[in-house]
């Protein structure tokens, strides 16, 4: 290697940034046509590596402009400013099943960007770079307060974005998985929302009191009632579950009146008015119709497939009177989201309110619709929090389709938001 190779530069600007923040990436000072791969390395707090590579030429100034340059091959192709995130994959060699989660949001993500010489596609570990950067990605924005709730039973924990406010208030649920996540709750207070994430899947499976509309009352009320968020611009956030859970509460609650509500990749098929608990034991009752593949990976969407023509199986999303927004990906393999966005739509339109309603769908996209540049994951290993019982879950989509949409969906979800809890007039259907 001669000493123009060992001057090679690398920046990486913004080296601090939020999460769904793009960053732009340049390698300076070397030989116009010089062969190189950038290669992105993340350690988990599980442990585990994540790697993700692309090769480059550099032009005649000796530099690459990741943002404008394609990489010619490696975890991705083409040109793509935020690869190294999203193609991110376990190192070869680690178990089944690993998915990529942030959870203490009160530290960043930190990816090694290093740059090494040739077109490399492997033993990176054993190779010195030509230069590293180390690039730190936040859920948290600088000052927002991340507040643990247990009043009224809860298991709960509020972000609070930086600044007086009053700010909109948002309710975040996630699925079957339990537990309490926080990164997408963290996320969406760094853009000026209140939210107030909720476990609500462990104590229904202990059995515990206040698991159903009083919980979720509950949870409600500490936005409500809460100094920094503005009255009466409360909004609910579901995902796969999640959804069920919302989609009902927008329907029906009397106690709780959201300003709007966004449901991504789920179903309203569900016993209209029975309990949590039933709703679950309606899936369990149709699990003989899971499938699984020749991976042995099980695809749950036949649970709820056909949509029931009866109204006793469904939500009627008629009722509700609020903007919707619903997220799907049309490769979902885990719930029938796209199936029953479109009958959504339709009960919709009979109802009267298709102005309220907005929906997002993508090809070749999957199950889980997460906050920009989070790796994809076809199948991951999984653990309902309800029976305990842990296999590999089949999601869905395609890694490009699938990082376009998640992109995609988080910007236009944050202008619906906005939108629908900011504006004074009634927003009706919001435009993306």
């Amino acid at each position: 290697m001669d000493r123009k190779h060992c001057c090679v530069a690398l920046s990486v600007q913004p080296s601090r940034g939020l999460m769904d923040e793009k960053f732009i990436i340049l390698v300076q000072n070397a030989l116009p046509g010089f062969q190189l791969t950038l290669h992105a390395l993340h350690q988990c707090e599980d442990g585990h590596s994540w790697e993700a590579f692309a090769h480059y030429v550099t032009d005649v100034a000796g530099s690459v402009n990741v943002s404008e340059d394609p990489s010619l091959g490696g975890t991705y192709s083409g040109v793509e400013p935020m690869g190294l995130l999203w193609s991110l994959r376990p190192l070869p060699g680690s178990k089944p099943g690993l998915r990529l989660r942030k959870v203490n949001v009160q530290t960043p993500m930190e990816v090694m960007i290093s740059v090494y010489q040739g077109h490399q596609t492997e033993g990176f570990a054993d190779q010195a770079p030509l230069a590293g950067v180390v690039v730190e990605r936040w859920y948290m924005a600088p000052d927002v307060r991340r507040i643990p709730v247990t009043e009224g039973g809860l298991i709960a924990t509020l972000f609070l974005p930086s600044g007086p406010g009053p700010f909109p208030g948002l309710l975040d649920l996630w699925g079957g998985g339990g537990q309490l996540v926080e990164y997408r709750a963290a996320l969406l207070a760094s853009h000026g929302f209140v939210t107030l994430t909720l476990d609500y899947m462990t104590q229904l499976a202990n059995k515990e009191k206040m698991v159903d509309n009083d919980y979720f009352e509950a949870a409600y009320r500490v936005l409500e009632q809460h100094p920094q968020v503005l009255d009466s611009r409360i909004a609910m956030l579901g995902l796969s579950f999640g959804t069920s859970v919302t989609l009902k509460v927008a329907a029906y609650s009397q106690a709780i009146k959201l300003r709007a509500a966004v449901c991504v990749s789920g179903s309203h098929v569900q016993p209209a008015h029975g309990s949590l608990t039933e709703i679950l034991a309606y899936y369990s009752k149709n699990a003989g119709k899971t499938c699984y593949n020749e991976e042995n990976q099980v695809i749950w969407r036949n649970l709820l497939l056909p949509i029931p023509t009866d109204p006793a199986f469904k939500v009627d999303v008629g009722q509700i009177q609020c903007p919707l927004l619903l997220v799907v990906g049309e490769d979902d393999q885990n719930w029938p989201a796209y199936e029953s966005a479109m009958d959504i739509k339709e009960m919709m339109e009979r109802a009267g309110n298709s102005h309220l309603l907005t929906v997002l769908s993508y090809p070749n996209t999957g199950h889980l619709i997460e906050p920009p540049y989070t790796p994809h994951f076809r199948a991951s290993a999984f653990k309902t929090s309800a029976t305990k019982e842990k296999f590999i879950a089949l999601w869905g989509g395609e890694t490009v389709p699938h990082a376009r949409a998640q992109e995609d969906a988080w910007r236009k979800m944050l202008a619906f938001l906005r939108k629908s809890l900011y504006d004074t007039k009634n927003p009706g259907i919001t435009s993306l």
